[in-house]
């Protein structure tokens, strides 16, 4: 299964930002290629990268980063997505990146489009994204415990945080375990995936679970940020077979941001991100480069 091999980095490490915290990194790719930036899934560190080999034939330096509490990265109590894109901004002109395009994964996609409208990201793309569950449109398609624990993160924020901070490494790989589809267990359960997701959750919950926590609520709740905002390109990718991260695979998401399309790709579900890599990369690196490229004077 090579195309969904997980290399470890080819370069690894922290910087320190204008507050003092240290904001995880792990790279990928040619140092002097075009920089993309990764917002992992829910509660996996840096180390689980995307792409082998596929970066390094793009010329791609890809950049993955541990969110505040998570990994490597400093704690951020009460955090918001708009403070994530400000790290964002920042690792961004420490390391150089420029306006990296950036590719949202899972957990990770609302933070991307946080990015995306704070306008840090040249270029985003949204892949198998954990939608916006407490969109009222969405209310009728949510089965009972999602809805319940959207209910219980708008009714009491600070308990929904202290209840999913419980949660564990091995918690998170069962539970991803027991709600996929044969299609991405065959990718999930591939031995050398395996490990390298294993020790992702493990780095991940090094800190213990408040950092997944906070995630979590932020994800689960109303996104306080303006979808209708974005003006770069954003591409939309789900999974046919994806049950877990849109109830419409993306439909209104896509609706809601200017100008984005959306890709749905049969025969697989979540897992989307590493059977389809250079297709994402490609993609992205189009619209990337249109989005950069000198405008013919009208």
């Amino acid at each position: 299964m090579a195309s969904v091999a997980v290399r470890p980095p080819a370069r690894l490490g922290e910087s320190t930002l204008s507050d003092g915290r240290s904001f995880g990194w792990a790279e990928w790719g040619p140092s002097d290629g075009v920089p993309v930036l990764l917002c992992p899934g829910a509660a996996t560190s840096r180390w689980l990268g995307f792409g082998a080999g596929v970066v390094e034939a793009l010329g791609v330096r890809l950049v993955s980063v541990d969110r505040p509490g998570l990994g490597a990265s400093t704690p951020a109590p009460g955090r918001t997505f708009r403070d994530f894109a400000g790290d964002v901004r920042q690792l961004c002109a420490l390391r150089g990146l420029g306006r990296p395009a950036v590719v949202g994964n899972s957990q990770g996609a609302p933070f991307a489009l946080a990015c995306a409208v704070a306008g840090v990201a040249s270029a985003l793309a949204v892949v198998s994204g954990a939608d916006e569950v407490a969109a009222p449109q969405f209310a009728p398609a949510l089965d009972a415990g999602l809805r319940g624990l959207v209910e219980r993160t708008a009714r009491d924020p600070a308990g929904a945080e202290e209840f999913f901070a419980g949660f564990t490494a091995e918690a998170m790989w069962d539970m991803v375990m027991a709600g996929s589809a044969e299609c991405d267990l065959a990718v999930y359960q591939d031995p050398e995936f395996a490990a390298g997701y294993r020790r992702a959750l493990s780095e991940a919950f090094a800190q213990g679970g408040a950092g997944y926590a906070r995630d979590t609520v932020l994800a689960m709740g109303r996104w306080p940020f303006a979808l209708d905002a974005i003006t770069v390109p954003v591409d939309i990718w789900y999974g046919e077979r994806d049950t877990g991260h849109s109830p419409d695979n993306g439909a209104l998401l896509a609706a809601r941001v200017p100008g984005a399309r959306r890709h749905v790709v049969p025969e697989i579900g979540g897992a989307l991100l590493w059977t389809h890599a250079e297709d994402i990369l490609r993609a992205l690196l189009g619209k990337a480069a249109g989005a950069a490229a000198p405008r013919s004077p009208s």
